[in-house]
């Protein structure tokens, strides 16, 4: 078996329980307005016993949301990423509390959530969406808290960065693939690991061949079957970069090679991925698709948490499907592979350019399949460098603005962006 790094998640690694005896768990949820962290803040208050949320943050979209998270949670801080938003968060918490009710701490700007990810606590719950999720993931780790992590991008973009800095067992996987990659290597020995099966439900355009995708909308496409999701998210899925990334994702966190994983369409998603061992077994966690079992998961491991989510209704009948992913429709999952065979800063000048042209179409600057061949243009002409280096943070970020810089000229939307950014500084 080819040798691999030491898995960060590795199940049979358990880290100690900091939290006193009999105390609930603290914990920090970064993105909390979100669909991760809506429902981090339902499997809380599900289970006051268990968790105490210390600190919030999100980006500012949602204050009222916010402000009766906060409020609810009886939070020590709350962050918001844009500084502007200081007072109307302050306002919204006001009406909320009580007269001479301390409100608590507000950090607003760009490093609210990293500063709240280094915060003491013993579980940092990433949920934010995007490679912005890197500063947040570097600070939890060096504060020394598990990280429940469902910001993948962070992984993707950060690499060794991350890997370097966790300890081991210090990341425990979120998203649903990878909890189910976690929960099913518990049945062997890394040495009998053959291969790594992720899932993926094919999204709403499952079994079109390339050309009947060239005409679909942003609206068929935010029309995911499965999941309710956050709208990049849901566009990653629809073109299956977001399999992309959890390739490269179980590669980082699992150590296994590229050429031993496989991506399999099952369109039920139920059966959210699967762990093939030497001796021809397969092992397969299952579940109805409810994000809460793999996020009560990541906060209370290493226990579960009961009633996290409804398990298999095993008195009614059910028909599971599993499909070869047609790769000349989604070309999506073979790039992303080799992007990570790449390493450096290919991942993140990928990720990069993928948010960047997820926007153009959401704005309907660039067709649906021009999102992937857009992003395969900027990988060929900015992921280059001798394989296998490991990038500095200057370099992750160097590498994502210049692939930012580059999808904007080829979506045509150079100048908005620069518009936003003068409104962001000003």
């Amino acid at each position: 078996m080819t040798e691999s790094p030491v898995c960060l998640a590795d199940p049979h690694l358990r880290r100690p329980d900091a939290s006193p005896s009999g105390a609930p768990r603290e914990v920090v949820i970064l993105g909390s307005t979100g669909s991760i962290g809506t429902q981090a803040v339902d499997v809380v208050l599900r289970n006051p016993d268990r968790f105490r949320v210390t600190a919030l943050s999100a980006a500012g979209g949602r204050l009222d949301l916010l402000a009766d998270q906060a409020h609810r949670l009886r939070v020590r801080a709350v962050g918001v990423a844009r500084a502007g938003l200081a007072g109307e968060l302050r306002a919204a918490l006001r009406a909320r509390y009580g007269a001479g009710e301390p409100l608590p701490e507000v950090l607003a700007g760009p490093d609210a959530a990293t500063d709240l990810a280094a915060s003491p606590c013993h579980t940092v719950l990433n949920g934010i969406t995007g490679s912005i999720g890197l500063a947040p993931t570097l600070a939890a780790l060096r504060a020394g808290s598990v990280l429940a992590l469902a910001n993948k991008e962070s992984l993707i973009v950060g690499g060794p960065l991350v890997t370097d800095l966790a300890a081991p067992g210090q990341i425990v996987p979120v998203d649903s693939e990878h909890s189910a990659l976690f929960q099913a290597l518990m049945g062997g020995t890394r040495a009998e690991i053959a291969k790594l099966v992720v899932t993926a439900s094919g999204g709403p355009f499952r079994g079109r061949t390339r050309a009947e995708l060239a005409g679909v909308t942003p609206d068929d496409a935010l029309a995911h079957p499965t999941w309710a999701m956050g709208p990049v998210i849901t566009v990653n899925s629809a073109t299956l970069v977001n399999k992309g990334l959890e390739v490269i994702e179980a590669h980082l966190l699992y150590g296994i090679p590229f050429d031993r994983i496989e991506v399999v369409v099952h369109p039920q998603s139920y059966v959210h991925s699967m762990v093939e061992f030497t001796d021809g077994s397969t092992l397969a966690q299952a579940s109805p698709p409810d994000m809460r079992m793999p996020i009560a998961l990541g906060l209370g491991w290493p226990e579960r948490v009961p009633g996290a989510a409804a398990p298999v209704d095993w008195t009614r009948a059910h028909t599971w499907e599993f499909q070869p992913l047609d790769t000349d429709a989604f070309p999506s999952v073979p790039l992303a592979r080799l992007v990570g065979s790449l390493g450096g800063t290919a991942p993140a000048v990928f990720n990069a350019a993928n948010e960047e042209c997820v926007d153009a179409f959401l704005a309907g600057r660039l067709p649906f399949t021009g999102i992937v061949d857009t992003v395969a243009r900027v990988v060929e002409e900015l992921a280059g460098g001798p394989a296998g280096t490991s990038p500095t943070l200057p370099d992750v970020l160097e590498a994502e603005a210049a692939a930012r810089r580059r999808a904007r000229e080829l979506t045509g939307t150079a100048s908005r962006a620069h518009q936003e950014n003068q409104e962001m500084t000003a």
